[in-house]
């Protein structure tokens, strides 16, 4: 006589049926540790997270002195003359870098999931990751000699386009699709390795039925993968509207590398940085990280809704 798998599981390793005090005890057990893992994850998001946010909420709304200031910390970093173009060089490096991984992610992800050759698959998907062990301060360091015509790997390419000279690559007016470039180089690989994983979720009884009906690799890509695809590219423009936004290694360190060619209050972050450690203003700092809090909340809610992050299928 078979059992059922509930019987089954209610088995010991020796075979004998498992006493209920002894299921609850397991239970419990598991139910003790994933308690324990979400306690660290939340006692640092509280420290970390939740704490200096409360923080930067009550700097930005107090004087240096503690008393209430209203919106007049919010008015006077509105009014400075390097917010708004702090403002500009930041939306405009976004939408160069959130368009580009988007496209160009998905595009390489389906790609490589379309490569059958299994040791070329794997091979290129190291490849677009091992970039991103390069990051932070040590990529922007690396992508100061590629951008120098007098000894980058790419030199003639630069030179072909007309710059001679270090300073003629990094003028402001190139910055952004430049910052794009470096952000796009360390960070594309991890999301092309997230997406390709989310391709092997998609069944395969789907894809072949598709081919038996005639359809044809680009069709089934766009009518089939993008759409299972849309939460996790809704989840990729998320987090990397919420890293972009915090743009602030690269335009500190060619400002110094540079001799202040690009000006060392380029981003909102870098203004943010002068308000509280050349100004002593506290308050100021505090008002444009809540400002930034705000629009990235506003621009995750418009990709939470039109990708339907939390739908259920």
């Amino acid at each position: 006589m078979s059992t059922t798998f509930t019987e089954e599981a209610a088995r010991s390793a020796d075979g004998r049926p498992r006493h209920p005090t002894h299921r609850r005890r397991a239970r419990s057990r598991r139910g003790g540790m994933s308690y324990l893992f979400v306690a660290g994850h939340a006692a640092l998001t509280l420290a970390f997270g939740v704490l200096p946010a409360l923080y930067a909420l009550y700097l930005a709304f107090t004087t240096g002195t503690g008393g209430f200031a209203g919106l007049d910390n919010f008015t006077k970093v509105i009014d400075d003359f390097r917010f708004l173009p702090a403002v500009g060089h930041v939306a405009l490096y976004l939408v160069i870098w959130l368009v580009a991984l988007v496209v160009l992610v998905t595009v390489l992800a389906l790609v490589v999931h379309a490569i059958r050759v299994r040791w070329l698959s794997r091979t290129l998907r190291l490849v677009f990751y091992l970039p991103g062990a390069v990051a932070g301060a040590s990529s922007v360091l690396l992508w100061l000699f590629v951008l120098d015509p007098t000894v980058s790997p790419v030199a003639p390419v630069l030179r072909l386009l007309g710059y001679d000279s270090f300073l003629q690559v990094i003028a402001p007016s190139h910055l952004p699709p430049i910052f794009a470039i470096i952000a796009f180089w360390t960070g594309a690989g991890g999301w092309i390795v997230i997406m390709y994983g989310a391709l092997n979720t998609i069944s395969a009884e789907m894809i072949e039925a598709a081919r038996i009906d005639g359809a044809n690799v680009v069709q089934i890509a766009w009518r089939i993968q993008l759409p299972l695809l849309r939460k996790w590219i809704s989840y990729m423009g998320i987090m990397s509207l919420a890293a972009g936004t915090q743009l602030f290694v690269e335009p500190q360190l060619l400002s110094q590398a540079s001799t202040a060619v690009v000006p060392n209050d380029y981003s909102l972050n870098q203004l943010a940085y002068l308000y509280a450690f050349q100004q002593n203003d506290f308050n100021g700092a505090a008002a444009i990280s809540l400002m930034l809090l705000l629009i990235t909340l506003v621009l995750s809610t418009v990709f939470v809704t039109r990708g339907g992050l939390f739908e259920t299928d």
